[in-house]
């Protein structure tokens, strides 16, 4: 019976958590008619894919599928609860079976039982174009607009993934692969942006090493929001309650025991050992030693 490294463990955990593109969803299924129902609605520009499809650090069955509406100025209210109430009564008329609810910034639509069969639509104003990229105003999780790039940010990960010979996506997968596997309150967003800027500083990527010290430094750190290092967003957020960064930081400390483990198991050559406290790490999900 042949036997793991920890390197192939992580290889085949990733091959198993990349989905084979964003278009297998149902929700992107749908993209179409919500784009017709936002332009007869609210004249639409142009909804198009942000987030982790976008990205390419997506879950498979996990991560769900985030649109940009970009909408003109003056179909936008200057509270943006308001228009996001609004734009969810607009959808709903399109999808009256369809599970439609408000989670700032977004308008989220329930087309099925997973989590990809979810889209989230998120009002974009546009405002300025920086470093050739678009900048928007998008709603700030209260009744005011904040300042989003998904381009800017897209290229801010490409270019130190590409620098890292293409592993920083697959590290920040396994994060977000902890995220949902143990159901941790945490910001996407926070975790893609908190890897990339501490591996700013790296020049080479080993998973099972780097994994661990992210589990960490995000224990270090708190969780206190990040400012953006773009310069775009501002403060970036880890949790949207004081309740869920509790949830959250209890289970990063459980996650940074369990790495931890792991790697003084791999130190002393036991591989065994070590795939196991992994699996842990990621709630039964990471591939066995023995296959």
């Amino acid at each position: 019976m042949a036997t793991r490294t920890i390197a192939n463990g992580f290889d085949t955990f990733h091959r198993r958590i990349t989905p084979g593109g964003y278009e297998s969803g149902s929700a992107a299924s749908h993209k179409a008619s919500i784009t017709s129902r936002l332009k007869t609605c609210y004249d639409l520009k142009r909804l198009f894919y942000s987030g982790s499809a976008n990205n390419g650090t997506s879950i498979f069955h996990h991560s769900d599928v985030d649109f940009f509406a970009r909408i003109p100025t003056n179909n936008l209210k200057n509270n943006s609860a308001t228009s996001l109430r609004q734009i969810k009564e607009c959808l709903q008329g399109r999808f009256p079976k369809t599970t439609i609810y408000v989670d700032s910034p977004a308008v989220v639509l329930d087309f099925g039982s997973s989590d990809w069969d979810i889209a989230e639509v998120i009002p974009a104003d546009y405002v300025k174009e920086k470093e050739g990229k678009n900048v928007y105003d998008i709603p700030d999780g209260t009744t005011g607009w904040m300042r989003s790039s998904p381009s800017m940010h897209t290229s801010y990960v490409q270019d130190e993934n590409t620098r890292l010979n293409k592993k920083l996506k697959p590290l920040i997968r396994f994060l977000k692969a902890w995220k949902y596997y143990c159901n941790v309150p945490i910001s996407s967003f926070y975790l893609e942006l908190r890897a990339t800027k501490w591996m700013e500083a790296e020049n080479s990527i080993v998973y099972d090493i780097d994994l661990c010290s992210l589990f960490k430094k995000l224990a270090a750190s708190g969780l206190a929001s990040m400012q953006d290092p773009k310069g775009i967003s501002g403060y970036v957020c880890a949790c949207a309650t004081e309740a869920k960064k509790s949830d959250a930081l209890s289970k990063l400390s459980t996650a940074k025991t369990r790495a931890e483990k792991a790697r003084v198991a791999e130190s002393t050559g036991k591989t065994n050992e070590a795939i196991d406290w992994w699996d842990r790490v990621f709630a039964g999900n990471f591939p066995s030693y023995y296959y």
